[in-house]
């Protein structure tokens, strides 16, 4: 009788909201030594004001046991704000870096990895956007220079899509310029314009454009940065 060789297979194992928690601290706090003091900080400062409630109100042990979930929460709060601060100082500055901020909005939103524009000789890039608020472009590099490469890009755009807003954003830390922090938000902020059969459309007419094969640098997602709030309820 034979008999089955082959062996099973190995389970994948899941990862722990606590094992993403203590990942996140140990990535910001590479880049953010304050961060331990921080959290610390924020946690025994809600305990110690529950504490002094619960004498107030003469149940001391009642509210302190109750304020403790709340100086967890707050605690976690903090870490995850400071490791999306964290995670967009590692990949600022890097080629693509405003491409990897914008692949944290995760709906209403369709951004090709590649860029659709580059100045070979200054490595500024130019990237396109489809929602419902049209098209926005977004530009990487110094301003002035980046303005001349976005205003060229538009007029190519506007030629396949006419009378579809395109809104330019120059990403970046200059004047005029929107940090890569901000700089989701200010894309989800555009006011909707187009239907969803609009916005299908504009999108099946720019693919024909085209883009340039450059990759987004591999480094850390903002998103992915933030510890899982669900999990840190242990959920």
């Amino acid at each position: 009788m034979a008999r089955d060789t082959n062996p099973a297979p190995a389970k994948v194992k899941k990862t722990r909201w606590y094992h993403q928690v203590w990942q996140a601290y140990q990535m910001t706090r590479r880049n953010d030594p304050a961060v331990t003091w921080y959290v610390l900080g924020v946690f025994f400062g809600v305990v110690a004001l529950g504490a002094l409630i619960g004498l107030l109100i003469n149940h001391p042990v009642y509210v302190l046991v109750v304020s403790i979930p709340f100086a967890v929460l707050g605690a976690m709060f903090v870490l995850a704000r400071r490791a999306e601060a964290a995670a967009y100082s590692q990949i600022e500055g890097q080629p693509g870096a405003a491409r990897a901020a914008l692949g944290t909005i995760r709906r209403g939103w369709t951004f090709p990895e590649e860029p659709v524009a580059v100045d070979p000789r200054t490595q500024d890039l130019v990237f396109r956007g489809v929602g419902r608020a049209g098209v926005v472009l977004i530009g990487e590099g110094p301003s002035p220079r980046i303005e001349k490469l976005l205003e060229s890009e538009r007029k190519r755009t506007a030629r396949v899509i006419s009378g579809v807003p395109i809104t330019l954003i120059q990403a970046g830390n200059g004047e005029g310029q929107v940090p890569l922090r901000k700089l989701p938000r200010a894309v989800q902020k555009l006011k909707p314009t187009l239907t969803k059969q609009e916005t299908a459309e504009v999108i099946k007419r720019l693919t024909a454009l085209g883009a340039v094969r450059l990759p987004v640098p591999k480094g850390v997602d903002p998103m992915k940065a933030r510890p899982d709030r669900k999990g840190m309820r242990g959920r």
